[in-house]
């Protein structure tokens, strides 16, 4: 039966490279590899292409090996509706981080359940973190969000221009600024 390994990255900055390295590296002998990157673990595991193209080819019996849970996903009911759907096909799921363990067992399910919690609890954890960092940022004045292509002063001198028949398109060909930009300007 044939070994799969699975990896996945959330930016396209990043690369499932060391993901590969770390399977061969365990002992195992990868017959196929599929990587979805740029691919959010917030996107349910049946809904990433890859992942999908990779369920199509598997059969009853053969193995697939990913680094850690999170590849799965980083909430608890996909993560155990995907093992669920694998169990369910006889399809037996090596997760490095775990050792040997069978996901299917008692154990295996009592361990999975409570890694998908903390791995949904980290999530939840960074996103509040980054909500309190922005609230901060907000509180100290600081402006949030891309720089102004045009400053203030330059904003007036476009409606008075605007207001006296000057065109969008001539405007922003001025200002050196989309034909958008103008418009939300003068709106």
């Amino acid at each position: 039966m044939a070994t799969f390994a699975y990896g996945r990255v959330s930016t396209k900055d990043q690369t499932t490279d060391n993901q590969r390295i770390e399977i061969e590296a365990a002992g195992y002998a990868i017959d196929y590899w599929y990587a979805d990157e740029g691919v959010s673990g917030k996107v349910s595991a049946m809904q990433r292409p890859e992942f999908a193209k990779m369920l199509g080819q598997m059969r009853t019996g053969e193995k697939l090996v990913v680094t850690k849970l999170d590849r799965l996903g980083r909430d608890a009911q996909d993560v155990g509706a995907t093992i669920k759907m694998l169990a369910s096909r006889n399809i037996e799921v090596v997760v490095l981080q775990l050792g040997k363990l069978d996901l299917t067992s008692a154990a295996g399910k009592l361990m999975l359940t409570m890694l998908a919690a903390v791995a949904e609890m980290e999530r939840d954890l960074l996103v509040e973190r980054t909500h309190a960092g922005l609230e901060r940022a907000k509180a100290e004045g600081k402006t949030l969000g891309r720089i102004p292509k045009t400053t203030p002063e330059q904003k007036e001198a476009i409606k008075a221009a605007y207001a006296s028949g000057e065109t969008v398109s001539a405007l922003a060909r001025k200002y050196n600024i989309s034909r958008a930009s103008v418009l939300s300007v003068v709106k």
